[in-house]
C-alpha cells in the first residue's frame, strides 16, 4: 500500500503515521479534468440515474487513479457506501471499513481508530506524534478561516478550497503547508476580498454555507457577483479540525459532520452569532438522505435559509442562480 483512498474524512493522522499517502476520493473526483464526464461514464457502467453524483464520481475516479486500498466510512457518511464497497471489492480492491459511532461514544471511536492503526501497520505512539506535528498546520488553517469572516481578505471560495483540502492535504502535507504559507502571506497584504457587487457601492451580505461541499463549480463566485460574501463553510471547516484538543481521539469526537444533526446545529448557531451571518445557504446533494435534515435545520435556525440542491458537476444552473440572487437581494433589503 502506497496511497490510501477514503470516501470521506477519516483520521488522516493514522495514514500519515503509517508512512502512506492520503487521498480523499471526493477531491480527486471533483478536481479532475472533466468530473461531469466521469459521472456520465459511471452511468454507462450501470449506475442508476437516481444515485448521488459523488458516489458515481468517486467509484470511477478511484479505479482510474490506480488506487487499490480504500478506507470506506460505513457509518457517519453516505448511506450508499456499503454498496460502493461491494463494487470495489468485486473489482479486486482492498477495503478497510471505518465507522463513526452515532452517539460519539469515545470507547467505540477509540476502538475504530485502533483497528485502523492495526490495518495500516502503525501504532498509537506514531499516530500521536503526527497529531502533534500537524498542530501548527491546523492553526494556519484556522487563520484562513478567521481572515474570511473577521478580516474580509479571504474569499468564500478560497476558504472552501483550503479547508476542504485539509482532509488529505492534497497528498503532500509539506507541499500543502508551503503553499498555504505563501497564500497567507499574499492574502494578508490585501485590503479586503472582493465581497460586494461591482459598482453597486453596497455592503456585502454575509452568508453561511452549510451542508456537504457543493458539486457546483461556481457557487461562491455566483454569490459574490450577487453582492454576498460567504463567511462560513460549515463542513469544510470541520474537515480542518478546528477544535483545540489535547489528543487525537477527542479531536475526532468533536468533529461534527459524521454524528447527529443536533451537534452540527449547535456548532452552526455558535458560528452564526460569532460571524454575524445574515442568511444561510443549505446545500443538499440530490438523492442524499441528508436532504431530510433540512426540515430540522429550518426549524432550528432562526434566520433566513435558502435550500438548494445539486446533482451533477458543473456551473450553477439558471434556476438556482436566480433563486440565489433573489435571496441575497432580500437579505440586503432586510439589512
Amino acid at each position: 500500500m502506497g496511497k490510501i483512498g477514503f470516501t470521506t474524512t477519516v483520521p488522516v493522522e493514522v495514514i500519515l503515521a503509517a508512512g502512506l499517502i492520503p487521498a480523499d476520493l471526493n477531491n480527486i473526483f471533483i478536481t479532475g479534468a472533466d468530473p461531469g464526464d466521469v459521472v456520465d461514464r459511471a452511468e454507462t457502467l450501470g449506475f442508476p440515474r437516481t444515485t448521488c453524483g459523488w458516489i458515481k464520481g468517486i467509484y470511477l475516479s478511484a479505479k482510474e487513479a490506480g488506487i487499490t486500498d480504500v478506507v470506506a466510512v460505513t457509518q457517519g457518511d453516505c448511506s450508499n457506501t456499503h454498496a460502493l464497497m461491494e463494487l470495489w471489492q468485486a473489482d479486486g480492491m482492498n477495503i478497510m471499513p471505518f465507522a463513526y459511532p452515532y452517539d460519539r461514544d469515545r470507547d467505540l471511536l477509540r476502538l475504530q481508530m485502533r483497528k485502523l492503526m492495526d490495518a495500516l501497520g502503525t501504532s498509537e505512539e506514531k499516530t500521536d506524534k503526527v497529531f502533534r506535528e500537524l498542530a501548527p498546520l491546523r492553526t494556519k488553517l484556522k487563520r484562513v478561516d478567521e481572515m474570511t469572516w473577521k478580516d474580509g481578505n479571504v474569499t468564500g471560495a478560497e476558504n472552501h478550497l483550503w479547508l476542504v483540502s485539509a482532509s488529505d492535504f492534497d497528498g503532500d502535507r509539506d507541499d500543502f503547508e508551503a503553499r498555504l504559507d505563501a497564500f497567507l502571506k499574499e492574502a494578508e497584504k490585501r485590503e479586503t476580498a472582493p465581497t460586494g457587487r461591482p459598482g453597486a457601492g453596497l455592503p456585502a451580505v454575509r452568508l453561511g454555507y452549510i451542508g456537504v461541499p457543493p458539486i457546483f463549480t461556481d457557487i461562491y463566485e455566483t454569490a459574490a457577483r450577487s453582492g454576498a460574501h460567504v463567511v462560513y463553510n460549515e463542513v469544510q471547516r470541520q474537515f480542518s479540525m478546528p477544535h483545540d484538543t489535547d489528543n487525537l481521539y477527542e479531536q475526532y469526537a468533536r468533529y461534527t459532520y459524521p454524528y447527529d444533526v443536533f451537534g452540527r446545529i449547535r456548532d452552526i448557531k455558535e458560528e452564526i452569532k460569532l460571524r454575524r451571518i445574515d442568511g444561510i445557504i443549505h446545500y443538499c446533494q440530490s438523492f442524499c438522505f441528508r436532504a431530510i435534515e433540512d426540515l430540522i435545520v429550518r426549524r432550528e435556525l432562526k434566520l433566513p435559509v435558502l435550500t438548494i440542491e445539486g446533482d451533477r458537476p458543473g456551473p450553477v444552473d439558471a434556476r438556482t442562480r436566480i433563486r440565489l440572487e433573489g435571496f441575497v437581494e432580500m437579505l440586503r433589503d432586510m439589512k
